[in-house]
């Protein structure tokens, strides 16, 4: 049974990314996610990531087996071309391609209806839940208590206050003196 993964829109040129696509094409599920490893360029990462996405697919809905899994067909497709311009001499403008991808992956079986072993399910153990109580909650009177003050209302008390309230010590009595002609 083949089992399909798409990655759509990613911003490398399918150029760049046919020569990652093409080193691990009809290879095994593990050998090609270890050859996508130690590639040295930047599409490995979307590749990679979809190949895994593959392997999930094919192991979580049709219980395959990931030793058992080979790269039937991959593809890559260009997707729309972003287009940009650049200032040139003259007043001219020259475009700037900005390439994107369609990457395909098509997954399938060595050999036919190997399954993976299913693991028994436990059954689960019913806990009770004791009931809640209502607990009474006395109502106190509740003291009226002075919310305590932000920071802009401490700075206008201050500013009534006038300057020598923001003063202490030895400079109060510096600015108290009288200055004498």
């Amino acid at each position: 049974m083949e089992v399909t993964a798409k990655a759509k829109y990613i911003h490398i040129a399918p150029r760049k990314v046919r020569l990652v696509v093409d080193a691990i094409s009809g290879m095994d599920v593990v050998e090609a996610e270890n050859q996508l490893e130690h590639i040295t360029k930047r599409a490995k990462t979307p590749v990679l990531k979809l190949l895994k996405s593959a392997v999930a697919n094919a192991e979580h809905n049709f219980d395959m087996v990931k030793d058992n899994l080979y790269i039937a067909k991959i593809q890559v497709t260009e997707g729309p071309t972003l287009m940009r311009f650049r200032a040139r001499a003259f007043g001219r403008s020259a475009p700037i391609r900005k390439r994107t991808s369609h990457i395909t992956i098509v997954l399938n079986e060595k050999v036919k209806g190997l399954k993976r072993k299913k693991k028994p399910k436990e059954e689960k153990k019913k806990v009770e839940i004791p009931k809640k109580e209502k607990i009474e909650v006395k109502k106190e009177a509740k003291e009226k208590v002075k919310p305590t003050t932000g920071y802009w209302q401490r700075k206008r008390e201050e500013k009534k206050k006038g300057f020598f309230g923001r003063l202490t010590g030895a400079g109060r009595r510096v600015f108290r003196r009288k200055t004498g002609a």
